[in-house]
């Protein structure tokens, strides 16, 4: 009886295994899972900002950057176009240096180009300041004597920058990808546009008038008045002799 009963149990749980591995087969069968390629990060447009904001200690320069609309430019410029672009980006330090209530004493105008006085419109490689020509020509204009002058000169690896007011040197080399390249300098490079604006020349003075002159001249009379009272004098002292000397021949 108690073999029976196993037995009976036994064939009972080969038929419910037998059924769920029927109804399981009937089921649809999984689809494999397919690994998802990760999308690649986008490298984004150069922003000049962002690499003097990772390279710290250019808070000043950024800002004037900013509230001129210069970084905005510089935006378009470098990501709109092929042209290259070099920038002397001053430290805060180099702010610090200069007289106290400088940037407040300019005008909007003069932010703009002072900021445009640090910006080449070219790519220049710390190599190709060997042999650039001078003066250099900046974004802020005109290269000519007493406006907007920049001159490098090289010695061995150091490359020297002046303005005519402002003599600093290259310390180092923020960022480089063959379009943009950015250099730090240690002094604002300071224009004479700026900064030792020239006075006006003076007015030519007028020419002396030689017309009224000779105008003067010719509506004089030959003889002045006094040259005439005296003629007159000696008329009536001669008629007056000949008077008396035929009043004598009477007597």
């Amino acid at each position: 009886m108690k073999q029976q009963y196993v037995f009976t149990t036994l064939s009972f749980l080969i038929l419910l295994v037998f059924h769920c591995s029927t109804t399981l087969a009937q089921g649809p069968a999984a689809a494999p899972a397919t690994p998802v390629a990760a999308a690649p990060a986008p490298s984004g447009p150069t922003n000049v900002t962002k690499i003097l904001e990772k390279a710290g200690q250019f808070t000043l320069f950024i800002r004037l950057l900013k509230t001129t609309q210069v970084a905005d430019q510089l935006l378009g410029q470098l990501n709109n176009s092929n042209n290259g672009m070099t920038i002397f980006a001053p430290t805060d330090n180099a702010f610090s240096s200069l007289k106290s209530g400088t940037l407040n004493s300019l005008s909007d105008e003069q932010k703009v180009e002072l900021v445009q006085f640090h910006i080449i419109p070219t790519y220049l490689s710390s190599s190709q300041f060997q042999t650039i020509s001078n003066p250099l020509r900046t974004q802020a204009g005109d290269s000519g004597d007493g406006k907007f002058p920049l001159n490098v000169t090289t010695s061995g690896n150091s490359v020297n920058i002046t303005s005519g007011l402002t003599n600093t040197s290259i310390s180092g080399t923020i960022y480089t990808d063959g379009q943009l390249a950015v250099y730090q300098i240690d002094q604002v490079l300071q224009p004479m546009q700026i900064f030792a604006p020239r006075p006006p020349a003076p007015a030519p003075a007028p020419a002396k008038s030689k017309k009224k002159k000779a105008s003067v001249v010719a509506d004089s009379p030959d003889e002045t008045p006094s040259d005439n009272s005296k003629a007159a004098a000696v008329q009536n002292v001669v008629l007056f002799g000949v008077a008396a000397v035929v009043a004598a021949m009477y007597l």
